[in-house]
């Protein structure tokens, strides 16, 4: 019998009071919630992670909040629900002093942030973590956070990508071009050698800056890159970017779908289909036994917040729910042409399937009803069950979707998270599906991930490892790499604004 698929656990968390994936559970006497505008909080998640051989906390994020509902974000702020974040950058540093080896993995958007900005706060973070640091890539769509940020709206979709795309050629080439490996030398006359440490030059249609970057090369130099669009822009951005995907299905057969279509996408590109992870998120509640998680689930229901789960939908999807009757039924036909994620757009239709596996997919869709859905883990698979039984949904997923492991998101806090390392874990590792022990206690995120400490050869961002350069040849029009010697990469790589490396076509 062939040896099983392991598997690694993400928590999935937002760094806000109340919750991400389960709106109103905060009015639960028992609840922590409001206590997650302290670092204690983080801290004791970090070790509760490493506790359970978690591979890594996720922590999502967004600028300005769901302003969709009702025309406003007073419905997110009555229901205490996603909004009021902090910044989760600054939050990393403080759970990777409390713990070895979990690694922590933070949302920063390409939209609004200046690439030489965010390469010098992942390299910082990357040291002062020992390589525990992952970027979940995200281009930001909604007109709040463009107004926000001094824009009358968000740039159109698919150049969002087009400026993303450049956007990474700049951080690879802050990262990996502009210092030597042995730039660094701290002997008694020369601390950093000035002759390996490269001035970067880039002129682009979205981008421009001339400059070293500030920082010598970090464990990974390149941290962990996470990415979670699935359109055709997002899935060609993860061909070429992502080491790993944050994915939104809302079951096994959208799933098989999605990571599918992206592992072929990933050989189209040149890489090992296989070295693309996956990581769909995943709400359960858990119980020593069936009747146990029942019971949690009824008692999270009487506390879920409809409404705030409906503006949260309206948030993820620019499509205001509150026009429409609570009760009375609708379909995705409904909701086409709003401007969100659609990949929450693509659950809900797959939800819709009278062919899915969704054991309420004959009941008709309401507001009321998809408040519910949203408030208790939303359009993501939230399985109730026992231990094995929802062990059982996890190999399902693993064996019929190809998936690598699951961001694994809460419903009670604390409990959720307490029982995935205090129960789930343990059958897993029983089934051979997850690791005893980390691959590399006390290791980086990408050895522990993918076996190395840095990029792959086969990615792309390797193409920009000092001492090669990319070079366009006129006659083919594409770009090539050269491996030159040291000393001729000074200057190094010029992107002219009429190509643009790396951009699709």
């Amino acid at each position: 019998m062939a040896a099983k698929k392991r598997i690694q656990l993400c928590f999935l968390e937002t760094a806000c009071t109340g919750s991400y994936m389960a709106s109103g559970q905060w009015r639960s006497p028992t609840d922590n919630g409001k206590t997650k505008d302290r670092l204690k909080y983080y801290m004791d998640l970090a070790k509760l992670a490493e506790r359970g051989k978690i591979s890594a906390i996720f922590l999502a994020d967004w600028y300005v909040g769901f302003d969709v509902y009702g025309g406003g974000l007073d419905t997110m702020l009555a229901s205490g629900h996603q909004v009021a974040h902090l910044d989760p950058v600054p939050i990393i540093s403080a759970m990777a002093a409390v713990t070895d080896t979990v690694s922590f993995a933070a949302t920063v958007s390409t939209s609004y942030v200046n690439p030489y900005i965010l390469a010098r706060q992942f390299s910082t973070l990357d040291h002062l973590t020992n390589g525990r640091v992952g970027w979940n890539i995200v281009t930001s769509y909604t007109k709040g956070a463009a107004k926000a940020m001094g824009q009358e709206k968000p740039v159109e979709h698919d150049e969002r990508y087009l400026a993303a795309d450049e956007y990474m050629e700049v951080v690879y080439k802050l990262w990996e071009s502009s210092w030597a490996d042995d730039s660094v030398v701290w002997d008694y006359d020369l601390a950093y050698d000035p002759s390996k440490i490269k001035k970067i030059e880039h002129k682009g249609k979205y981008f421009s800056m001339s400059g070293r970057s500030q920082l010598h090369p970090s464990p990974q130099r390149t941290p962990v890159l996470f990415q979670a669009g699935t359109s055709k822009s997002g899935i060609g951005f993860a061909s070429r970017h992502a080491e790993a995907m944050f994915l939104n299905p809302c079951n096994v057969k959208q799933g098989k779908k999605v990571i599918a279509e992206a592992r072929a996408a990933a050989a189209a590109e040149g890489r090992d289909p296989a070295s693309l992870k996956f990581f769909p998120c995943i709400v359960p509640i858990i119980g020593r036994t069936e009747a146990e998680a029942k019971e949690k689930h009824e008692k999270a229901l009487n506390v879920a917040d409809v409404i705030g789960g409906l503006a949260q939908f309206s948030g993820y999807t620019g499509i205001d729910m509150s026009v429409f009757p609570m009760d009375e039924p609708f379909t995705s036909s409904t909701l086409k042409g709003g401007a969100g994620i659609q990949s929450v757009l693509n659950a809900f239709e797959a939800s819709t399937d009278s062919s899915s596996s969704d054991a309420a997919s004959s009941e008709p869709w309401t507001p009321r009803r998809l408040g519910m859905r949203m408030a208790l883990g939303g359009l993501h698979p939230c399985p109730v069950g026992s231990v094995s039984q929802v062990a059982d949904v996890f190999e399902e997923w693993v064996t019929e979707a190809d998936c690598d492991g699951f961001n694994v998101a809460y419903v009670s806090n604390p409990g959720s998270f307490e029982d995935v390392v205090d129960l789930l874990v343990p059958e897993l590792q029983r089934r051979g599906l997850m690791w005893d022990d980390y691959d590399f206690p006390g290791g980086t995120f990408r050895e522990n991930l993918l076996g190395q400490r840095t990029l792959r050869d086969d990615h792309y961002g390797s193409n920009f490892k000092y001492g090669r350069e990319m070079v366009k040849v006129a006659k083919k029009g594409k770009s090539e790499i050269a491996d030159l010697p040291e000393a001729k990469c000074d200057p190094p790589y010029t992107n002219t604004s009429d190509f643009p490396i790396g951009a699709p076509d």
